[in-house]
């Protein structure tokens, strides 16, 4: 659309807008093209009917309830809740049947499809009403009622903090007072940045800083959360000195700053500020989309011939987005035509809007268990640092989303060689700097078969690392966290190529944490310690600084 035209047309993003509120930012046309697909052939298809009419005279036999959390109580196993919970999975797995397998069908329609009647299963199981849930039902006679009478009051609770656009409860826990606590100063700002550097614990540290370059959906500090589970305080205490970037809260006035911008005033900027400090090389860590801007910028760089990152570490980063796993639900043209018009309103994009489509991919664990919690059996869920990280969500700029969402998930342009920085396209191939790739097993935003396609795109030495956990727990996997094992194994240039599941067969778990091991593998490709850097830095606030709180 031109200037001319779009100064036209502004009922289209006001209207998309106020009915992206009703949706929770989904596009209806994505959904409703997804929908027809799939009951077009089904009606073309007698061979499917036929098997869906089979499955529904004769039912498989009985699941075990036990295996699914919601009915795991001991007395979903009495009559007639047993009954119930029997009949709600035999459902399940004819919808299940009917939106799997359709010949014809677009796959990502099927996908699309199979998601949205998973999310009204999910909605309408039995687990989440009173009159049907035994546990419920078995508390409610033990308080009588006064359960119903606390979630009530929640439920007032939480609304009201919705309508008036405060919809995350208040945490007892504080930035600066019991999160983000490591001691550090705040070194470097600019309109996007604030550069923070933490101070040595060691009398001599290696000469090559390490700088960490956050995704900017999240505060910073989901790597400095707490005294215990601080991955900058461990990689301090290594003997590092260590970096971190912290992103502004974009609002209004940053709509235009796009990923070049991202770049240069990002990692471009803070890896600038560090050299001038004294160091000639630098070890780069990137965390979520914060290692996919990392990598873009590393590509960069070596196209430039510049030969500043000594390695490149990327955690639960991906860099093909051709299997991005659920998420990628959400990704297509409709949907992003869709968001465009939401943001053109605000310029930014609401930061519940992200949080409300990572949720819906685990609606059972985020949504619909806390419903039950919370307004049913009238117990809150307990206040933990890590939640109230996830509450501290922030916003982000319109042209950079668009461009993110576009470039990378929709076109894959950074896989294809497309991307362009500086107007001229990067290479992830270029890249010479030895890199240490993490993924963790249950990923649902960057799905550790979609991070391990990083071997296919580099002709560098890769170090792939699979630890066990979530997106964030697995990253936050601190020496004696109870329960940990990682798998690991490197790739050199003239490898043979190895499948994910090939890989995940062939290495061995090793208890522990991946901690101990990325920090020796640092520690193998730095120089000795010498004395700390000081006398060049300048300080500008105490950490953890100013833009954290925006």
């Amino acid at each position: 659309m031109t200037d001319a035209s779009a100064k036209q047309h502004k009922l289209d993003p006001k209207w998309h807008a106020a009915f992206g509120q009703l949706t929770g930012g989904l596009s209806p046309a994505a959904l409703a093209t997804a929908y027809l697909d799939w009951s077009l052939h089904l009606m073309a298809s007698p061979d499917k009917q036929s098997d869906l009419l089979k499955l529904a005279i004769s039912p498989a036999a009985d699941a075990d309830l036990s295996q699914d959390p919601r009915f795991r109580h001991p007395a979903w196993q009495m009559f007639p809740y047993n009954l119930v919970a029997q009949g709600f999975m035999t459902t399940q797995t004819w919808w299940d049947t009917a939106t799997t397998g359709m010949p014809g069908v677009d796959p990502k329609h099927a996908e699309i499809v199979h998601f949205a009647v998973r999310q009204w299963l999910d909605m309408l199981s039995p687990a989440n009403f009173a009159g049907s849930n035994p546990q419920v039902l078995e508390r409610t006679r033990e308080e009588l009622g006064q359960n119903l009478v606390r979630g009530a009051r929640y439920w007032m609770e939480d609304f009201n903090r919705l309508i008036s656009n405060q919809p995350r409860r208040s945490s007892s826990h504080r930035v600066g007072e019991d999160l983000a606590t490591t001691p550090g100063d705040v070194v470097f700002r600019n309109g996007l940045i604030e550069l923070i550097r933490y101070h040595p614990t060691t009398d001599k540290v290696r000469p090559e800083p390490i700088l960490i370059v956050p995704a900017w959906i999240m505060k910073y500090y989901i790597l400095d959360l707490t005294a215990q589970r601080s991955l900058v305080a461990y990689l301090r205490d290594q003997g590092f000195e260590v970096y971190i970037i912290s992103w502004k809260n974009p609002d209004k006035s940053d709509a235009s700053l796009s990923m070049q911008d991202y770049v240069d005033l990002g990692v471009r900027a803070a890896i600038a500020q560090i050299t001038s400090t004294g160091a000639k090389h630098l070890h780069a860590a990137g965390y979520c989309l914060g290692g996919t801007l990392l990598a873009i910028t590393a590509a960069a760089m070596a196209r430039d011939g510049d030969d500043r990152l000594r390695t490149v570490s990327l955690l639960a980063s991906q860099v093909d987005f051709s299997e991005p796993g659920e998420l990628g639900l959400f990704i297509n043209e409709s949907q992003i035509a869709f968001l465009e018009d939401m943001m053109a309103t605000r310029g930014y994009l609401e930061a519940d809007q992200m949080a409300g489509a990572f949720q819906l991919l685990r609606s059972n664990d985020l949504i619909w268990s806390r419903v039950i919690r919370h307004y049913l059996l009238g117990e809150r869920t307990a206040d933990n640092p890590l939640m109230a990280w996830n509450a501290d969500a922030t916003r982000m700029p319109a042209t950079m989303h668009s461009e993110y969402l576009r470039r990378l998930f929709l076109n894959n342009d950074l896989a294809k060689g497309r991307f362009e920085v500086d107007g001229a396209s990067i290479a992830l191939t270029d890249i010479r700097a030895p890199i240490y790739s993490v993924a963790t097993e249950k990923d649902h935003v960057s799905p550790w078969t979609s991070v391990f396609r990083l071997s296919l795109l580099t002709d560098t030495d890769v170090t792939f690392v699979l630890t066990n956990g979530g997106h964030n727990g697995g990253i936050l996997s601190e020496p004696g966290h109870a329960g940990r094992h990682f798998r690991h194994g490197h790739k050199v240039e003239g490898d043979a190529h190895i499948t994910a599941q090939d890989w995940f067969d062939r290495e061995t778990p090793q208890d522990g944490s991946w901690w101990e091991h990325w920090s020796g593998w640092l520690k193998k490709r730095s120089g000795d310690p010498e004395d700390p850097r000081s006398s060049r830095i300048t300080v500008l606030d105490k950490a953890p600084g100013r833009y954290v709180f925006g």
